[in-house]
């Protein structure tokens, strides 16, 4: 079966880096587009970045634009968030899920970021 499991995340103080990973398996991971996708405590899910299938090309919410860099391995079935110069506004469970067509059909159970000094 089809499963996504997100690592990486943890307590970092502002302006500082964290790199998040998502492991797939159970699905031609090279075959998908792939997103990270945020929660903060108390607001609704915010996307965060995408990625074709083949890696080509990417595309980023305004608030994290220049700072955050997704990536991806097909090779290792892993997706990949790296978080540069991260702010207390960056504190959020961060999913990753697997598009199928113009729908999020699987998510992972996400991880953790905190932004605090």
């Amino acid at each position: 079966q089809v499963q996504l499991v997100e690592s990486g995340g943890g307590l970092v103080q502002p302006g500082g880096s964290l790199r998040l990973s998502c492991a797939a398996s159970g699905f031609t991971f090279s075959s998908f587009y792939m997103s990270w996708v945020r929660q903060a405590p108390g607001k609704g899910l915010e996307w965060v970045s995408s990625i074709y299938s083949d890696g080509s090309n990417t595309d980023y919410a305004d608030s994290v634009k220049g700072r955050f860099t997704i990536s991806r391995d097909n090779a290792k079935n892993t997706l990949y968030l790296q978080m540069n110069s991260l702010k207390s506004e960056d504190t959020a469970v961060y999913y990753c899920a697997k598009a199928d067509g113009f729908a999020y059909d699987y998510w992972g159970q996400g991880t953790q970021v905190t932004v605090s000094s």
